[in-house]
């Protein structure tokens, strides 16, 4: 048996996705800024994809920019949210992904802004009271949160975040690469003036995503080129891609509510698998299906000799997940974010993250085999 249970890095493709895909480069090679009718025919496939997207999320195709990725769309965000407003304070967590730290981290070195971080707890919390501290006791500020951690799972209060950014006159970036598809975001009533998805995490392709970005704020192209995107992000469109993603969308919200109960039922079931099979385990983040995100289980086991060769063993017996362990000094290479919440180094940590392909006998033989990797190097 071979189990793919790396959802989180990437989905596999629909296959009924895959053929809309096929549909267009079969018949629709048209540049999208050509006048002439195959480019027309490729600019009408771009935006209805655009109004697909926009209908399923309750906002306005104007507010739908197309990128080659969530990580495109974050720095895009990030740079120009900052830079164009002139906002010379940051806020963030420890436990972002690389694409906004990184971006931030830069900006900060540049001199641009000052970076702060807003306390989380252990299980990847945020600190809310702190987070309105750091609101109230700087200039206006720039805050970048994301919905869902990609490593542990623990989810934000999108809503109380948006409610103290408007309090506080703050920007207000949230990267939901990993909730899009899975949770319904309404964003007539979200008070993000930014947000990200990332199709290839939702069983769309890769080299495509979109930005959000609310009306009540302008500005600038990230990358400057062409006219496309209304003179917002030049670079010919991804037309196979951009379809492909609206279709993966459509999709993920016709059955979002099936597929949520398929893969909470697998967490649940690995989670007391885990626990009756492995003395010692121990998870890292939020478990509580109401705190965390349903397609993600980071598991922190005991510890064991040969802890490093964990995953290639796993890989090595039929199974695809992902992890490491907390950074025991500041040259290890290890998670940021098991560091920032204070896992313990010396427990060997792996994310299982899941879809709706996977079922309870992939987690039954996981299960297995990592309960025998653990006698082994017990």
């Amino acid at each position: 048996m071979r189990v793919y249970f790396d959802n989180a890095a990437t989905t596999p493709l629909d296959p009924e996705v895959l053929k809309e895909m096929y549909k267009v480069m079969e018949n629709h090679y048209g540049n999208p800024s050509s006048i002439h009718s195959h480019g027309r025919e490729a600019r009408t496939l771009v935006e209805k994809s655009r109004k697909t997207i926009a209908n399923l999320l309750h906002t306005s195709p104007a507010e739908i920019f197309f990128t080659s990725s969530g990580t495109e769309a974050d720095n895009t965000a990030i740079r120009c949210g900052i830079v164009d407003h002139n906002i010379t304070h940051a806020i963030t967590s420890r436990i972002e992904h690389h694409a906004v730290l990184h971006t931030l981290e830069a900006m900060e070195k540049a001199g641009i802004i000052k970076l702060s971080f807003v306390n989380v707890d252990e299980k990847g919390n945020v600190d809310y009271d702190h987070l309105e501290t750091l609101l109230k006791t700087n200039e206006r500020s720039f805050v970048s949160i994301m919905h869902a951690n990609n490593e542990i799972g623990t989810l934000s209060n999108m809503d109380r975040i948006g409610d103290l950014c408007e309090a506080y006159n703050a920007i207000y970036h949230c990267d939901t690469v990993q909730t899009m598809g899975h949770y319904r975001h309404d964003l007539g009533k979200l008070k993000t003036h930014f947000l990200v998805c990332a199709g290839h995490k939702l069983h769309g392709p890769k080299g495509v995503g979109f930005l959000h970005i609310n009306h009540r704020i302008k500005i600038k192209p990230f990358i400057y080129g062409g006219a496309q995107e209304r003179n917002m992000r030049g670079g010919t469109e991804n037309i196979y891609g951009i379809v492909g993603l609206a279709k993966a969308l459509e999709m993920a919200y016709a059955e979002m509510e099936q597929h949520q109960a398929h893969i909470q039922g697998l967490k649940s079931y690995m989670i007391g698998k885990l626990v009756d099979q492995i003395p010692g385990v121990k998870f890292n983040g939020e478990t509580d299906a109401d705190k965390s995100l349903y397609t993600v289980l980071n598991v922190a086991f005991p510890e064991m000799e040969m802890a490093d060769m964990l995953l290639f063993n796993l890989d090595i017996s039929g199974i695809s997940a992902s992890g490491g362990s907390a950074c025991s000094s500041g040259t290890d290479i290890g998670s940021h974010v098991l560091t920032a919440i204070g896992a313990s180094s010396s427990r060997p940590s792996v994310r299982f993250s899941f879809s709706k392909y996977n079922t309870k006998e992939e987690v039954d033989f996981t299960v297995n085999k990592v309960r025998e990797l653990c006698l082994v190097n017990a």
